[in-house]
Protein backbone atom coordinates (compact mmCIF):
# COMPACT_ATOMS: atom_id res chain seq x y z
CA UNK A 1 0.00 0.00 0.00
CA UNK A 2 1.61 3.25 1.15
CA UNK A 3 5.66 2.96 1.90
CA UNK A 4 6.74 5.42 4.55
CA UNK A 5 8.39 7.44 1.25
CA UNK A 6 4.55 8.55 0.35
CA UNK A 7 3.25 8.92 3.89
CA UNK A 8 5.69 11.84 4.59
CA UNK A 9 5.22 13.60 0.92
CA UNK A 10 1.45 13.63 2.25
CA UNK A 11 2.00 14.70 5.23
CA UNK A 12 4.19 17.99 4.17
CA UNK A 13 2.15 18.70 1.29
CA UNK A 14 -0.69 19.33 4.15
CA UNK A 15 1.16 21.77 5.76
CA UNK A 16 -0.19 24.83 6.35
CA UNK A 17 1.43 28.40 5.55
CA UNK A 18 4.14 29.79 8.36
CA UNK A 19 3.32 32.66 10.26
CA UNK A 20 6.20 34.53 7.69
CA UNK A 21 3.82 34.03 4.79
CA UNK A 22 0.23 35.06 6.49
CA UNK A 23 2.38 38.63 7.41
CA UNK A 24 3.20 38.57 4.07
CA UNK A 25 -0.08 38.13 2.11
CA UNK A 26 -1.83 40.61 4.69
CA UNK A 27 0.76 43.41 4.17
CA UNK A 28 -0.38 42.61 0.78
CA UNK A 29 -4.14 42.74 1.64
CA UNK A 30 -3.65 46.12 3.25
CA UNK A 31 -1.28 47.96 0.79
CA UNK A 32 -4.12 46.93 -1.95
CA UNK A 33 -6.69 48.50 0.30
CA UNK A 34 -5.53 51.59 0.90
CA UNK A 35 -5.46 52.22 -2.97
CA UNK A 36 -8.60 50.87 -3.56
CA UNK A 37 -10.17 52.82 -0.50
CA UNK A 38 -7.76 56.17 -1.56
CA UNK A 39 -9.82 55.95 -4.99
CA UNK A 40 -12.95 55.29 -3.79
CA UNK A 41 -12.96 58.76 -1.35
CA UNK A 42 -11.25 60.97 -4.28
CA UNK A 43 -14.38 59.61 -6.69
CA UNK A 44 -16.58 60.41 -3.49
CA UNK A 45 -15.19 64.16 -3.60
CA UNK A 46 -15.19 64.67 -6.96
CA UNK A 47 -18.91 63.61 -7.11
CA UNK A 48 -19.65 66.10 -4.16
CA UNK A 49 -18.01 68.95 -5.99
CA UNK A 50 -19.58 68.09 -9.21
CA UNK A 51 -23.03 67.83 -7.64
CA UNK A 52 -23.08 70.77 -5.62
CA UNK A 53 -21.71 72.72 -9.16
CA UNK A 54 -25.16 71.01 -10.57
CA UNK A 55 -27.52 71.92 -7.84
CA UNK A 56 -26.37 75.59 -8.34
CA UNK A 57 -27.25 75.60 -12.00
CA UNK A 58 -30.44 74.42 -11.44
CA UNK A 59 -31.29 77.15 -8.34
CA UNK A 60 -29.96 79.71 -10.82
CA UNK A 61 -32.29 78.37 -13.70
CA UNK A 62 -35.28 78.12 -11.02
CA UNK A 63 -34.22 82.08 -10.04
CA UNK A 64 -34.17 82.75 -13.79
CA UNK A 65 -38.02 81.49 -13.80
CA UNK A 66 -38.87 83.65 -10.96
CA UNK A 67 -36.99 87.22 -12.27
CA UNK A 68 -39.32 86.03 -15.26
CA UNK A 69 -42.93 86.27 -13.33
CA UNK A 70 -42.11 88.59 -10.32
CA UNK A 71 -39.27 90.97 -12.31
CA UNK A 72 -36.66 90.12 -10.24
CA UNK A 73 -34.53 88.08 -8.20
CA UNK A 74 -35.81 87.62 -4.24
CA UNK A 75 -33.32 89.61 -2.23
CA UNK A 76 -30.81 88.40 0.44
CA UNK A 77 -33.66 89.02 3.12
CA UNK A 78 -36.11 86.85 1.40
CA UNK A 79 -33.43 84.50 0.43
CA UNK A 80 -33.89 81.28 -0.99
CA UNK A 81 -37.11 80.29 0.53
CA UNK A 82 -38.72 82.44 -1.70
CA UNK A 83 -38.81 80.13 -4.23
CA UNK A 84 -40.82 77.47 -1.96
CA UNK A 85 -42.79 80.16 -0.02
CA UNK A 86 -44.31 83.66 -1.29
CA UNK A 87 -42.49 86.40 0.18
CA UNK A 88 -44.25 87.96 2.49
CA UNK A 89 -41.35 90.86 3.26
CA UNK A 90 -39.85 93.63 0.29
CA UNK A 91 -41.13 93.59 -2.71
CA UNK A 92 -44.22 91.14 -3.32
CA UNK A 93 -44.13 88.72 -6.29
CA UNK A 94 -47.83 89.18 -8.03
CA UNK A 95 -47.31 86.36 -10.09
CA UNK A 96 -46.02 83.79 -7.92
CA UNK A 97 -47.55 80.27 -8.03
CA UNK A 98 -49.58 78.29 -5.96
CA UNK A 99 -47.21 75.87 -5.58
CA UNK A 100 -44.21 78.58 -5.61
CA UNK A 101 -41.09 76.99 -7.83
CA UNK A 102 -39.76 74.65 -5.94
CA UNK A 103 -42.01 71.82 -3.86
CA UNK A 104 -40.98 70.76 -0.55
CA UNK A 105 -37.99 72.87 0.73
CA UNK A 106 -34.71 74.24 -0.60
CA UNK A 107 -32.53 72.10 -1.67
CA UNK A 108 -28.98 71.50 0.65
CA UNK A 109 -25.69 70.99 -0.62
CA UNK A 110 -24.01 67.45 -0.75
CA UNK A 111 -22.01 68.03 2.71
CA UNK A 112 -26.11 68.78 3.91
CA UNK A 113 -24.93 73.00 4.41
CA UNK A 114 -27.36 75.27 3.26
CA UNK A 115 -26.27 77.48 0.27
CA UNK A 116 -25.57 80.63 1.32
CA UNK A 117 -27.38 83.51 -1.03
CA UNK A 118 -27.24 86.97 -1.76
CA UNK A 119 -29.38 89.24 -4.24
CA UNK A 120 -30.27 92.87 -4.51
CA UNK A 121 -33.06 91.66 -6.71
CA UNK A 122 -30.67 92.74 -9.62
CA UNK A 123 -27.91 89.97 -9.41
CA UNK A 124 -27.61 86.69 -7.14
CA UNK A 125 -24.58 84.94 -5.88
CA UNK A 126 -25.20 81.38 -4.78
CA UNK A 127 -22.13 79.65 -2.18
CA UNK A 128 -21.56 76.74 -1.77
CA UNK A 129 -18.57 76.21 1.70
CA UNK A 130 -17.39 73.13 0.16
CA UNK A 131 -16.26 70.38 2.15
CA UNK A 132 -14.55 72.20 5.33
CA UNK A 133 -17.70 73.99 5.53
CA UNK A 134 -16.07 77.00 6.14
CA UNK A 135 -15.06 80.40 4.52
CA UNK A 136 -12.89 80.03 2.24
CA UNK A 137 -10.50 77.00 1.52
CA UNK A 138 -7.36 75.60 -0.20
CA UNK A 139 -7.89 72.46 -1.77
CA UNK A 140 -10.04 71.55 -4.49
CA UNK A 141 -12.33 70.06 -2.08
CA UNK A 142 -12.45 72.53 0.45
CA UNK A 143 -12.76 75.49 -1.24
CA UNK A 144 -16.22 77.46 -1.81
CA UNK A 145 -18.42 77.05 -4.72
CA UNK A 146 -20.06 79.89 -6.04
CA UNK A 147 -22.09 80.42 -9.17
CA UNK A 148 -20.28 83.25 -10.55
CA UNK A 149 -17.63 81.00 -10.91
CA UNK A 150 -19.31 78.64 -13.04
Amino acid sequence: MFKSKDVDLIIKSQRGMSLVEILIALTLLGIAGTFVVGQVIQNLNEGQVQSTKIQIQKLGDILRDYRRKCGRYPTTEQGLDALVNAPTAGKLCKRYPPNGFIDGKVPVDPWETEFIYESDGKRYEIISLGADMEEGGEDEYDKDISSKDL
